[in-house]
């Protein structure tokens, strides 16, 4: 027996967020991608010594990680 859910038709809006979040997960899921996230996170290690390794310079890994981290599990 189906759920009341399960008979209704997506709307258009359910249907393109259904489709963005998976071409994001399969773009997300590719090598490059993993290689392009440890590019970043070197690039701001290196940086940590230009900017005296300050608070602002490590907000900067914690928010933008959160942020991925946040869309990446929504």
């Amino acid at each position: 027996m189906k759920s009341a859910n399960e008979n209704r038709q997506p709307n258009s809006l359910s249907r393109l967020f259904t489709d963005a979040a998976t071409a994001v997960a399969h773009a997300t899921g590719k090598p490059l991608a993993f290689g392009a996230c440890v590019l970043v996170v070197l690039i701001w290690a290196i940086s940590g010594h230009y900017f005296g390794y300050s608070d602002t310079w490590q907000l900067v890994i914690n928010t933008g990680t959160t942020i991925v981290t946040f869309l990446m599990v929504s």
